[in-house]
């Protein structure tokens, strides 16, 4: 993808003005694309040998494309920095401990998939990444609960029958946004001919509200155990004391668990065999042995 974007950018603007322009991610001192950067003079920013991928939104893999998205990264590694002070102490309270003891518990009494609800369309791509954290963490062994995620009240219309009267192997944890940044008023209609106006003059955030708590109810009803995680509005700050709890819960869960969090052995297994069907130098007696299997 990378080989593409720079052929584009050099063809509209030079090759000089786009060494200028790309700026790269990359090791201290080695792998291709330090070597590149090196070689062409991109500006560079650094990622610790010791972070994994899942766990990099935090570092300037993260950052960058967040800061150039227009959001404010200072207050996102507040927020981070204030849920690490939080947690930094081992008790009952702590809310990480309790999440991810909680989680394992459930999945030594059968409830193997956990699925993260929100209820707000933003909060989409955050579950995707929560998703990889926690299923590259855990999945190890033959071990770890199956990390799935919804939008709802989107994805009760696919998977609300599945959650409500399938397989009672599931628990779910919702984010649950407090404040809405939007104060949009379901308006009144003097004929009345949809038949709604029992909630004319209610916040659009409002009736959300009781869709989540109508369906949390349900699901508890139909045996899904739930936990539920409150943020206060959906901000920077906010989401960087998400991100963090997730983080570090991740890890505890995974010791929990009795795996290592933070390697992920199964991975390079798929990219070896890729690497050898694409015939990447160094691959050749990989490639001889995949072909014979074919």
């Amino acid at each position: 993808a990378f080989r593409l974007l720079k052929e584009q950018l050099e063809a509209q603007a030079g090759k000089e003005a786009a060494k200028k322009l790309i700026v790269a991610i990359t090791d201290a001192k080695r792998g291709a694309l330090r070597q590149l950067a090196t070689e062409e003079g991109y500006r560079t920013f650094v990622i610790e040998d010791n972070v994994g991928g899942r766990f990099s939104v935090l570092t300037p893999v993260g950052l960058l494309p967040i800061a150039v998205a227009g959001y404010d990264i200072k207050k996102l590694v507040k927020g981070a920095v204030e849920m690490e002070k939080e947690l930094a102490n081992a008790s009952d309270s702590n809310m990480a401990e309790l999440y991810a003891s909680t989680r394992n518990a459930l999945y030594r009494a059968g409830k193997k998939t956990e699925i993260l609800v929100n209820y707000n369309p933003k909060l989409h791509f955050f579950g995707e990444w929560w998703k990889q954290l926690y299923g590259e963490s855990e999945g190890k062994d033959h071990k770890g609960i199956f990390p799935a995620a919804v939008d709802f009240s989107t994805d009760l219309h696919s998977m609300g029958q599945w959650i409500q009267d399938g397989e009672r192997t599931i628990f779910e944890t919702v984010i649950s946004v407090e404040k809405s940044k939007s104060e949009k008023l379901i308006p009144s209609d003097e004929a009345n001919l949809d038949g709604l106006n029992y909630i004319a003059g209610k916040h659009v955030d409002d009736v959300n509200k009781m869709a989540e708590l109508g369906t949390r109810i349900a699901h508890v009803d139909g045996g899904v155990p739930n936990m539920r995680i409150i943020v206060p509005e959906l901000s920077e700050e906010y989401l960087g004391q998400l991100i963090y709890f997730f983080e570090i819960s991740c890890g505890i869960s995974g010791y929990l668990l009795g795996v290592n969090p933070f390697n992920q052995p199964g991975v390079e297994a798929y990219k070896k065999n890729m690497f050898a069907l694409l015939e990447k130098p160094g691959y050749e007696e990989a490639t001889k042995e995949i072909k014979a299997k074919l």
